[in-house]
């Protein structure tokens, strides 16, 4: 079943699981990759013993923690409350903070940088010619405005 493991108290195991809530929310680690922590480090548990314990297959939970499936809200939010936590909403703009900082000390411009969205200026438009993407910068790139 599970692996052995150092015994842990309470109040290692909830320093444990603030630590891994603080990365994920800083941007350090992803909803996969805490679950497979708080899996292994607070639990001890391999897959197949967690799995069943979730009531899920152990390739659902595979694919959750290496962030490939889809799992529901409601079999991440079952999953957390196992360790005592919940699924919530939080401000996206606290997870980029050390991002944020990392750019005002370069030479690159300041800008708003969000989890799932291409920083402002980076958006891949259609240019206004009509020419795909792809002939557009082929043009740029002889220097002309060949079509």
């Amino acid at each position: 079943m599970g692996i052995a493991m150092k015994a842990m108290t309470g109040e290692e195991r909830k320093q444990l699981i603030e630590e891994i809530i603080r990365m994920h929310t800083d941007g350090e680690l992803t909803l996969g990759m805490a679950i497979r922590r708080l899996r292994l480090e607070v639990t001890g548990f391999d897959q197949e013993t967690f799995a069943q314990m979730c009531g899920m297959s152990i390739r659902a939970l595979y694919q959750l923690e290496t962030d490939k499936g889809n799992p529901t809200l409601s079999t991440v939010d079952s999953i957390l409350r196992k360790f005592g936590l919940r699924m919530g909403i939080m401000g996206a703009m606290r997870s980029n903070r050390i991002l944020t900082s990392a750019v005002k000390d370069s030479s690159v411009s300041e800008c708003a940088i969000s989890r799932g969205a291409k920083p402002k200026g980076m958006a891949r438009h259609r240019p206004a010619s009509g020419k795909s993407f792809k002939a557009a910068k082929k043009s740029e790139a002889d220097g002309g405005t060949a079509s």
